[in-house]
């Protein structure tokens, strides 16, 4: 069998490169470490220098890893990017109008990667994710259902978290840099099961945030955000250069 795929149809480069940045997100090798050589990865997935040497060429270009001639390939310095839209936490937005906060976890679980979702997180069908559905609260009014799903290679202890004392995006600004997020935002009728989280009918239009995030050169995070449309505006301010 060539050394590129397995039985499961996974190329072995992008088990090499999974297995790196599972390293890297878990904190064993830090910004500026560097990583095991070419020879001793070869070594340890019994493949060729070709197929190594793919993994680390693709974690340089997409700026996670860096090479330095002689020297050795490090973990490079993370970039981060603002975005138009700035992503703060639901709990802090609440809090800053002097609000009482509350979340309510409904879903917290492993689940396989559709092969819509693994191709919109680049990852191969099948391909582990960790996906939670939370309701927050406004002084006991609830204003958003989360629907996240979550690549476990950037944030590896995210099934381990209490999200009923910490939202999801206070746990992935440490555990998931942000390097840059893309959004949109329509209008749409919910779900049943969605307006009866949120105690409203069918009929009356939600404010829908679908937003994906990067870190470590990949898509970490991919989540629908329903809001209440007369209960919830978006507000934000850009300034020219």
């Amino acid at each position: 069998m060539d050394d590129q795929t397995t039985h499961e149809s996974t190329p072995i480069f992008q088990r090499i490169k999974d297995y790196l940045l599972a390293e890297i997100a878990a904190g064993t090798w830090k910004e500026g470490d560097v990583i095991p050589s070419e020879q001793a990865l070869v070594k340890q997935f019994g493949v060729s220098r070709m197929t190594v040497n793919r993994a680390v060429r693709e974690l340089t270009s997409e700026q996670v890893l860096t090479r330095r001639q002689g020297s050795g390939t490090y973990v490079a310095q993370q970039k981060y990017q603002a975005t138009l839209l700035e992503i703060k936490s639901i709990a802090d937005e609440v809090r800053a109008r002097g609000h009482a906060h509350r979340s309510s976890l409904q879903q917290l679980e492993r689940g396989k990667a559709s092969e819509l979702l693994a191709k919109q997180f680049g990852l191969p069908p099948g391909h582990q994710l960790y996906h939670s559905v939370i309701i927050h609260f406004e002084n006991g009014v609830p204003i958003q259902v989360e629907d996240r799903w979550v690549n476990p290679l950037c944030a590896p202890d995210y099934m381990e978290q209490d999200f009923n004392l910490v939202t999801p995006n206070e746990y992935l600004v440490k555990a998931a840099p942000l390097q840059g997020a893309s959004f949109s935002i329509e209008a749409l009728a919910p779900p049943r099961e969605i307006a009866d989280m949120l105690a409203i009918d069918t009929r009356q239009p939600c404010l829908v945030l679908r937003r994906q995030t990067l870190s470590l050169g990949q898509v970490a995070t991919i989540a629908t955000m329903w809001h209440p449309g007369h209960r919830y505006q978006f507000a934000g301010s850009f300034s020219a250069h």
